[in-house]
């Protein structure tokens, strides 16, 4: 194992122990246990995926032990750091609100401080930073979870903020306008003369 997987390693060591550490203080769910067996089957099905192609030898060879450069390495952990740093920084804005996705709480809050003054799932997006800064220096391995998540934080984004607009019918259409989904850059209608940012 080289510097800098070892390094990744570390970062996600980090993130999920502040993550579980963290779960502890969250808010009750008012849903039912459909939504803790959708989210459990989605994450088993991940895992047996990746087990299911690792079992591919010429696979395994390409994907785990692919060479790094110094470049690439440096590159790779400082995305990942900042990635997981994001994904930090909005999990602790949340507080109490975080949540599976589409979860109803208790007493709920719109959160739009931090980084969701600019992006409204910055979570995701930190996640799929530290991904790429994965697969940058670390291995090749981490294009399967960066193209998996990517896909579904996509997905569960658009259907989270149909749950906001229900949630914050007054806020959240209002927050739609004045932030970006996942990346905090200006969109083409950002750029139109007169639009407002």
């Amino acid at each position: 194992m080289n510097i800098y997987r070892f390094l990744i390693g570390g970062c996600w060591l980090v993130f999920g122990a502040y993550w579980a550490v963290a779960a502890i203080g969250a808010k009750r769910n008012l849903g039912g246990r459909g939504e803790r067996r959708k989210a459990i089957a989605v994450r088993l099905g991940i895992v047996m995926l990746i087990l299911l192609v690792l079992r591919i030898p010429a696979l395994r060879q390409a994907l785990l032990y692919a060479q790094t450069s110094r470049a690439t390495g440096v590159l790779g952990v400082a995305l990942c750091v900042l990635g997981v740093g994001i994904a930090i920084w909005a999990r602790a804005h949340l507080g109490s609100n975080w949540g599976m996705p589409m979860s109803k709480k208790e007493d709920p809050k719109l959160v739009m401080t931090g980084p969701y003054a600019w992006v409204r799932h910055p979570i995701y997006s930190g996640i799929l930073l530290a991904m790429l800064g994965s697969t940058i220096g670390g291995a090749v391995f981490w294009i399967l979870p960066l193209v998996f998540f990517g896909t579904y934080f996509v997905y569960s984004a658009r259907r989270e903020e149909q749950f906001m607009i229900s949630e914050f019918p007054e806020q959240y259409p209002a927050y739609i306008k004045r932030s970006h989904m996942l990346l905090p850059w200006p969109s083409r209608a950002d750029l139109k003369p007169g639009s407002e940012t």
